[in-house]
């Protein structure tokens, strides 16, 4: 029993930290993939985050969760994971306050962005700060694309579908008015020749007046609407194909290809983090279906939920997450109703010689191996994007667990 309490202590003392290798083989990956920044200008709730979203693939709780701080008024979201990004974001805040100054944004993030989107709600005119934020930005570097997204096309169409197929092509459109006849030509290269122009007109005059007030400021407009599913449009990312082909079509080479392959890289990064975690799910088992065959009832339970915290702590480590005592509850209640009762069903066998002690140690050994594993999926749903639910969760647990009660009963 010393023994194993001072094994214990050892292993709290210290270590936790990623292995080496790990950090070598994200280092290549990184090398392999340059990860493109996209520096995000435009007011708040004008489509910012949908475009996050749409670009990952991540949900609501993941991109709300994963934005870091750069500056005062800026923060930084990296997809899938700060320390094996794909994508990087940059969210400059400050534009909806006349004091805004972006001399502090530009020197801290100029050389990190590779392209700028601008966003602006179809029916909001009033973007005279987003402009002036928008030209030095524009001035520090006048080589970097910059698109412009006019976003919530249906507000500006109330009640109506959007105009399909999709009408206004991924072209540069013309920032100075016809002299003939004063007017902006949109010159929507998916239309029907010959027929009426399929954008509603006061969508069309929409779009005109926001070219008008960036003109000069940008190099592709993309007019999009991504919306929620249950929000009822024919397509939720209406426009989001052509801002995609928009910004591969802007980015350099290299980045372009990360853009590409986003899915193939994901991919990637998720078989090196399984292929370190494994060892460290194992080690922790192993040490839990030891404190699971001491022959002394509810020992275990006092040593096996400590066990089990430090494997979630370093597991999280090993996939650039941070285990928040939210994040750990949130896990636990999805499995902790199945190893309370277990745990308290194993006490009752300790009283039987040599079979309670065989019972503890898979008990013990099974639940941390099965915990690391549905640990593991979830930090890797999340650097995929998405938060799973308590009832998936739960039964991604339960698989695992039988599965390596088994094992750990024929060991």
């Amino acid at each position: 029993m010393s023994k194993l309490l001072g094994t214990i202590k050892r292993m709290f003392g210290g270590g936790g930290d990623r292995p080496p290798e790990l950090d070598a083989t994200l280092k290549e990956l990184r090398t392999k993939t340059p990860t493109p920044v996209f520096w995000l200008v435009g007011k708040t709730q004008s489509g910012k985050s949908s475009i996050i979203k749409y670009l990952t693939g991540a949900d609501d709780a993941v991109i709300g969760a994963g934005f870091r701080p750069t500056t005062k008024t800026t923060r930084r979201f990296d997809f899938p994971s700060h320390d094996a990004p794909l994508m990087g974001f940059l969210d400059t805040r400050g534009l909806d306050e006349p004091s805004y100054d972006p001399t502090a944004d530009i020197a801290a993030l100029d050389s990190q962005a590779h392209v700028v989107i601008v966003t602006a709600k179809a029916t909001d005119f009033a973007q005279g700060n987003v402009r002036a934020a928008l030209e030095p930005i524009r001035k520090a570097k006048t080589s970097r694309p910059v698109v412009l997204c006019i976003t919530t096309l249906h507000e500006a169409i109330p009640r109506q579908p959007h105009p399909t197929p999709y009408p206004f092509g991924t072209q540069p459109i013309p920032a100075e008015p016809n002299p003939a006849n004063h007017e902006i030509d949109l010159n929507f290269p998916n239309a029907v020749p010959g027929t009426p122009s399929p954008v509603p007109e006061d969508l069309r005059r929409c779009i005109e007046e926001h070219t008008r007030a960036f003109a000069g400021l940008y190099d592709v407009l993309v007019p999009i609407d991504l919306t929620k599913p249950d929000d009822g449009f024919a397509d939720p990312n209406y426009g989001g194909e052509q801002l995609k082909a928009a910004l591969l079509n802007v980015l350099p080479e290299a980045y372009r290809q990360t853009l590409l392959r986003l899915k193939e890289a994901t991919d990637a990064l998720k078989d090196v983090h399984m292929r370190h975690a494994e060892p460290v799910i194992l080690g922790y088992s192993t040490m839990a279906a030891t404190a699971g065959a001491v022959p002394i009832p509810f020992v275990d339970m006092v040593i096996i939920p400590g066990i089990q915290a430090r494997m979630a702590t370093d597991l999280a480590k090993q996939y650039g997450q941070a285990m928040t005592s939210d994040r750990f509850k949130e896990i636990a209640a999805a499995v902790g109703v199945g190893l309370m009762s277990r745990q308290l069903a194993r006490q009752a066998t300790k009283f039987i010689p040599i079979v309670g002690s065989a019972v503890g140690a898979a008990v013990g050994g099974a639940s941390t191996y099965a915990l690391g594993r549905a640990l593991c999926y979830y930090f890797q749903a999340s650097c995929e994007g998405h938060v799973p639910d308590a009832q998936t969760l739960k039964a991604y647990y339960q698989e695992q667990y039988t599965a390596a009660e088994k094992k750990w009963k024929s060991a």
